[in-house]
């Protein structure tokens, strides 16, 4: 088996086993995602496994995109004695500026498999269009 290793990371893990604190509500933890265009639209997918669709929370305003997530630890989790816990519980979030060229009035969002995915359409005005070209060939006289 091939492990890669992030000196970084590890240090992060220590540090979340030894305050026993990852993402709090002043100072979530980042959420991973992808962000692509698709056709007419963009996709923004973020891992949040092991979170409860209800836990989750869209906010837009304006053009502030904003996602929270809280990971909540198991329900019985005092009455076990931990041997590894590699799996943060806490508090998650990501802000997002959108551009003033999407539709933020119709986002649609899906929750599958531990992956939030938001659909963001392009807005209309910002979409390629044909500009007719108007006028004749009638010519005017200036007369002095």
């Amino acid at each position: 088996m091939l492990m890669r290793t992030d000196p970084f990371r590890e240090l992060d893990r220590l540090a979340q086993q030894l305050t026993g604190v990852t993402g709090t509500s002043s100072r979530p933890s980042v959420l991973p995602m992808d962000a692509y265009r698709h056709g007419e639209e963009y996709v923004i997918a973020l891992d949040l496994p092991g979170v409860d669709k209800d836990a989750v929370d869209i906010d837009v305003e304006r053009n502030m995109l904003t996602v929270k997530a809280e990971r909540r630890p198991a329900a019985d989790a005092d009455q076990v004695q931990m041997e590894l816990s590699e799996r943060p519980v806490g508090v998650f979030s990501r802000q997002l500026v959108l551009a003033d060229t999407l539709d933020t009035e119709r986002i649609r969002a899906d929750y599958e498999a531990g992956v939030l995915t938001l659909r963001i359409p392009i807005a209309e005005r910002a979409k390629p269009r044909k500009v007719s070209i108007g006028g004749g060939s009638e010519q005017q006289q200036i007369r002095a």
